[in-house]
């Protein structure tokens, strides 16, 4: 699949906003940790990469009912969905001068009715982007971080109307982004996600 920056100045990609909040001291402090049993860049990306999708548990999984948005505030709460697990994984890269683009799939609802749109992030290494899906591992999903092939949690079938959304953003998707500010609990978010980019 051919991937389509959304902007071409790689330095919107390593950005800091109120979501990707890589200034914030636990995130700094995070990454701090992670990077000293690293031996480079790629080995970096790989322990935050598995930091965020083993030691974050995925709150439908877990069964937490908190909504987190924020970089720190899923480092902090230790919770998530996709979405926020893959803004954790952002703050952790960018905090290291990685960049780091956010892509979405359209996907079947967990449900079984109608669809949800999931989110991941991808990492430029070797001149290229390489999508990762920190979303936590399950029964049925073994997501791996990879630079020689896609190792997703999903692979989206097109017989079902699932998507690869082919562009990498430089900030989270608005839709997808006031969807979860705006929900009370997980089980409101979990119906109210957006169905389509």
């Amino acid at each position: 699949m051919q991937l389509i920056q959304q902007n071409p100045d790689l330095s919107a990609y390593l950005a800091a906003d109120e979501v990707i909040d890589h200034h914030h001291p636990l995130v700094r402090e995070t990454a701090t940790r992670l990077a000293s049993d690293a031996a480079d860049s790629y080995a970096y990306a790989r322990a935050a990469y598995e930091y965020v999708r083993d030691a974050i548990p995925h709150s439908a999984d877990s069964g937490d009912l908190r909504v987190t948005w924020r970089a720190s505030d899923v480092l902090e709460q230790r919770t998530g969905i996709c979405h926020a697990k893959a803004h954790a994984l952002a703050a952790l890269l960018r905090a290291e001068d990685i960049p780091t683009a956010f892509c979405y799939q359209r996907l079947t609802h967990d449900a079984g009715t109608g669809h949800v749109v999931h989110g991941m992030v991808a990492v430029r290494f070797q001149g290229a982007w390489h999508r990762q899906d920190c979303r936590g591992n399950k029964a049925g999903v073994d997501a791996q971080f990879s630079l020689g092939g896609e190792r997703l949690a999903f692979v989206a079938d097109d017989k079902c109307s699932e998507v690869d959304y082919p562009v990498l953003y430089d900030a989270p998707h608005p839709a997808v982004l006031r969807a979860l500010k705006d929900a009370p609990d997980r089980p409101y978010l979990w119906e109210n996600l957006p169905d389509a980019l």
